[in-house]
């Protein structure tokens, strides 16, 4: 899959590239719902003997649009978004910058610049897409815009248990932790990576070794707790269990929670290096324990439960 980054105007020359079928989007976390349009995107253009792509938007409108909104975390942050894509037979994908530019962009103006200038012949998107000021265009009115130029395909909500999926959906799920609703709302985990950095190295001297994990500041994460993961390495796939929190045990001073990672029977010397993290199930909240003792005692119950998930 080829990636290129947009800003308005592009220069792009409409007679160097392909015809291609487009999906349209936001596209935050790839759900089932956003997999149906992309799906359908990659079959027609199949279909037709055509490149396929995506064409989605970085930042969030909302951090151009929203002054009291300074940035925004993603369910797949860029880089997560790409992988995904890729599996999913994708050729091209055209990453367009919000700003105000484009914000200001007439409905015609967009769809010219945007679709009929990357050589779209046909548009993906689902029913509630909008585009252009004020997203006043819509799936009503692009077969106007578009003035037999392209064609379009417009799916409808795909629900689960009688709710639209949503990311607005996925993202009151996290809050709350209902990790197993997410995997569902997805078709696959949560995952989030990192590179593994030096902590205070505590762990070790309590017989639970650590991998303290920097995570993009983009990722959003599942609320603050003990949760079961698995652990993405070097191809490898590992268990393990995964603290989310700001280690009241032991400090006040976080003000950002931080990721530890203690991965079942590993002992090597992970620094430097970058793991996947994918999130299973909530174990438990947080704690704040009297002692050493206290907390020991609590994470080899943790460890049990764990175990005994990925087990069942």
């Amino acid at each position: 899959m080829r990636t290129f980054e947009l800003t308005y105007p592009h220069s792009m020359v409409l007679n160097e590239l392909p015809e291609t079928v487009s999906a349209i989007g936001f596209f935050d976390g790839i759900h089932k719902g956003h997999q149906k349009v992309i799906q359908t995107a990659v079959n027609e253009a199949k279909d037709r003997g055509m490149e396929s792509a995506v064409i989605t938007f970085h930042p969030h409108p909302s951090v151009v649009l929203k002054k009291d909104v300074q940035h925004v975390k993603y369910i797949t942050p860029i880089r997560e978004k790409q992988e995904i894509l890729q599996k999913l037979d994708v050729d091209r994908l055209y990453i367009i910058q919000f700003n105000k530019e484009l914000a200001a962009l007439s409905p015609q103006a967009f769809v010219d610049h945007f679709l009929k200038g990357l050589h779209i012949k046909h548009v993906v998107a689902g029913f509630d897409f909008s585009y252009g000021h004020k997203g006043k265009g819509n799936m009503q009115t692009i077969e106007e815009h578009a003035n037999g130029v392209f064609s379009t395909t417009q799916v409808d909500k795909v629900v689960l248990d009688g709710e639209k999926i949503s990311s607005t959906k996925i993202r009151s799920l996290l809050k709350e932790g209902r990790l197993e609703e997410v995997t569902n709302l997805l078709g696959r985990p949560l995952s989030v990576s990192g590179t593994v950095v030096k902590g205070d190295q505590r762990g070790r001297t309590i017989g639970y070794p650590t991998a303290n994990i920097s995570v993009n500041e983009e990722a959003l994460l599942p609320k603050v707790g003990v949760y079961a993961v698995k652990v993405l390495y070097k191809h490898e796939v590992y268990e393990g269990m995964a603290s989310l929190g700001f280690k009241p045990t032991f400090t006040d001073q976080l003000e950002e929670p931080v990721l530890e990672v203690n991965i079942f029977d590993y002992n090597n010397d992970l620094y430097g290096e970058e793991l996947r993290v994918e999130w299973h199930s909530f174990i438990r909240e947080e704690k704040k324990f009297t002692g050493v003792e206290a907390l020991v005692n609590e994470i080899a119950a943790d460890e049990n439960k764990v175990r005994r998930y990925f087990s069942a």
